[in-house]
């Protein structure tokens, strides 16, 4: 099992390359990225933009183009749209955004002619390796959907379950966060929370997994909150996945682990045939070579 970020690096190194496809290229930073992710064995990146802007920085950066497929593309529309029918055709095995909006690169990845558009929901997976946490921690949804109901928070925690097991995880423990632990009509937080606790007994989102709801946050980290309170949890202290309510929660708490408590993460999007890699400028170049990787371990898994 994983439980460091760079381990990831370490165990790409060791197998078959997977293969990227990058929206709009002629980034500086994004290029950074993809230059360290090369030089450490993580990828084969296939760079979709124009050319010649790409090729003039990766001179000024000193990133050796040696076998990189570079693909001229006039237009951020067209180098979304070829970016991600090289996926759709099985040409590359995921898809990283460059400098167009998200919103361009999106639309292509949901085109229903030639996108990886699925049954599924589009969700926002991040991955933190905090210094006071055991192991690795996914938080989901605090980057794409805003005030998710409950079918659609089904479908983004089997998006995050999916993500997670690539990891290594056989058994994975999801905490549904709500700002108390009963349900109260009037918080449809905990209603959800109650409502996917009762499907995984069921069976819905498969063997190994364990799913409690409605938990506030500090039940759901830490045992001896739980101990305190006298609230019996299987996955109390243990969380591999937080599932939170809405954006702001999931925002709010994925800036506080990285401003606050200083954590490692890495992000990707879900949802689609392939994992597509969303980073922000304000990213550290350590999160965006990390959020790469993990793109590149999800999509191995998939294939």
């Amino acid at each position: 099992m994983i439980k460091d970020l760079h381990d990831m690096l370490d165990k790409l190194k060791q197998e078959e390359k997977v293969i990227l496809s990058v929206a709009a290229a002629e980034d500086r930073e994004v290029l950074l990225a993809i230059k360290d992710a090369v030089n450490k064995g993580v990828i084969q990146p296939i760079l979709v933009g124009q050319a010649d802007k790409i090729k003039s920085i990766s001179n000024d950066i000193n990133f050796k183009l040696e076998g990189v497929t570079i693909i001229d593309s006039p237009s951020m529309e067209e180098s979304a749209k070829i970016a991600v029918e090289l996926v759709s055709k099985e040409e590359a095995d995921f898809v990283m955004k460059g400098l167009l909006d998200t919103s361009i690169l999106l639309k292509s990845v949901l085109n229903k002619e030639y996108g990886l558009r699925t049954e599924s929901l589009l969700s926002h997976v991040m991955i933190y390796q905090l210094e006071n946490y055991h192991k690795l921690l996914v938080l989901t949804d605090g980057g794409m959907n805003i005030s998710p109901e409950y079918e659609q928070k089904e479908k983004i925690l089997k998006n995050a379950i999916q993500a997670v097991k690539c990891l290594g995880m056989d058994n994975v423990k999801v905490a549904c966060l709500a700002a108390k632990e009963k349900v109260n009509p009037k918080m449809q937080a905990t209603v959800d929370a109650r409502l996917l606790q009762e499907a995984c007994k069921e069976g819905k989102f498969g063997e190994g997994i364990i799913v409690e709801g409605p938990l506030a946050f500090d039940l759901a980290i830490s045992k001896e909150a739980s101990e305190v309170k006298g609230f019996k949890s299987e996955v109390s202290g243990d969380t591999d996945i937080l599932l939170v309510p809405n954006i702001e929660v999931g925002n709010g708490i994925g800036k506080s682990f990285t401003y606050m408590a200083n954590a490692k993460s890495a992000g990707i999007i879900m949802g689609a045939k392939a994992p597509v890699v969303l980073v922000s400028r304000a990213d550290s170049h350590e999160s965006k070579l990390y959020s790469i990787a993990y793109g590149a371990l999800i999509a191995k898994s998939m294939k």
